[in-house]
């Protein structure tokens, strides 16, 4: 199992392996051309409204947490395939945010890894 987070402006590596990203908004001052994508993913970011809620306020990252965990809750069908993937190959989950410390991407991170120990795919 190989789950990786990157920001999107980092250059693009092999060893990336499958590069999702995660972000419902397209990155500010990236050409989609010089991406390097396999998959914009955008419908496994949090939702519009809970986005705007955090607004990257680290105060309010343990309920942005719950609530972006709930919100996949709703959605396995759009990430199992995912987590799938990343339990035979790597899989970095690209994000566009400043803040390293308070992304989303570390929860979805969190979350897909914590499915693939258990129960993990079928």
């Amino acid at each position: 199992m190989s789950i990786v987070i990157k920001r999107i402006y980092e250059p693009a590596a092999k060893a990336d392996g499958y590069r999702v990203l995660v972000d419902r908004l397209w990155p500010r001052g990236l050409k989609k051309e010089d991406a390097a994508l396999d998959i914009w993913a955008k419908d496994l970011a949090p939702s519009t409204a809970l986005r705007r809620w955090f607004g990257h306020d680290p105060s309010l990252w343990e309920g942005f947490r719950h609530c972006y965990a709930a919100e996949l809750d709703a959605i396995a069908d759009r990430w199992r395939p995912l987590a799938e993937r990343a339990a035979r190959h790597r899989v970095t989950l690209l994000y566009a945010a400043r803040d390293e410390e308070h992304s989303h991407a570390l929860v979805l991170k969190a979350y897909l890894e914590a499915w693939l120990k258990a129960p993990g795919p079928s």
